[in-house]
């Protein structure tokens, strides 16, 4: 009898507080939609399978998806309506990024043998694909959505890209695992960046949010693994290479080379009874 009073007791409390906190939460599409839409829209994008035949319908109902995972979140129909038009409107354009992004990879990337391998394969290029379609979500003010879809990318190719960075043509992201990109990020065009890369912020204070935080790196800029660039302030100049495991929160001018020197010893003759390490 105890055991149950307890219980009932217990789920009072939860009800009461599931209550109080849901009262204060707006509405969120579910994520095995929003994953499947931006799945579907890929496959639209680039059919991999080339015996595939374009379909009209499928406009159709991408567009009613993004309409069914919108309404939760603004409820009115004409915002909406306004949002999935001016998104679609603009599918043509962000098609031709997405395909000099891919243009770019095969042509500088030695291992990439064909288009098809880039689209089917490569985790880089889905994260930039993601992320161009959230960004413009993210530019139309609509909230929640534009990070789900970035969470999802970053849980497929632990590439975190937030849907608030500007990002230019021809963005190449090689390996890509470990790379953070925050919101107010500038890249130009022609970049390339390597696994590990970090593009964030000095500070993570609130009072902050509205300031840009991250650095701005211009046209035709190599960052390779492992390199730090910190600061709202901070800019690399153009047609500069940043070499591997570097710390940077200063800005540094165009054409400038700059990396990490580091000191690695190589002992020879040790004998047998060397240094055993277990790891």
């Amino acid at each position: 009898m105890l055991v149950t009073n307890n219980l009932g007791r217990l789920r009072l409390v939860i009800q009461n507080i599931h209550d109080r906190f849901r009262s204060g939460l707006r509405p969120i599409p579910p994520n095995c939609d929003t994953r499947k839409w931006i799945n579907s829209l890929f496959a639209f994008l680039f059919p991999v399978n080339s015996d595939k035949e374009f379909q009209e319908a499928e406009i159709e109902k991408l567009q009613e998806e993004l309409k069914n995972l919108l309404t939760p979140i603004f409820g009115d129909p004409d915002r909406v309506s306004g949002v999935v038009y001016t998104l679609f409107e603009k599918l043509p354009g962000i098609f031709e990024e997405l395909h000099r992004d891919a243009v770019r990879i095969l042509h500088f990337d030695p291992a990439a043998h064909s288009i098809e391998e880039i689209l089917a394969a490569y985790p880089g290029f889905f994260a930039v694909t993601v992320h161009r379609f959230s960004h413009e979500l993210y530019k139309q003010g609509v909230p929640i959505l534009p990070r789900l879809l970035s969470e999802y990318a970053h849980s497929v190719t632990g590439i975190d890209i937030n849907p608030g960075a500007t990002i230019g043509q021809g963005f190449f992201i090689d390996h890509g695992t470990g790379i953070v990109i925050g919101e107010t990020c500038i890249i130009g065009n022609n970049v390339k960046i390597y696994q590990g890369v970090t593009l964030g912020a000095l500070s993570v204070s609130k009072e902050l949010a509205d300031v840009k935080r991250h650095p701005t790196i211009e046209d035709n800029v190599i960052i390779y693994s492992g390199t730090t660039i910190l600061g709202g302030n901070t800019v690399i100049g153009h047609d500069s290479i940043i070499g591997g495991n570097v710390w940077l929160t200063e800005s540094v001018p165009p054409y400038s080379l700059v990396y990490h020197k580091s000191e690695v010893k190589v002992r020879s003759n040790i004998g047998r009874e060397g240094i055993d390490f277990v790891i």
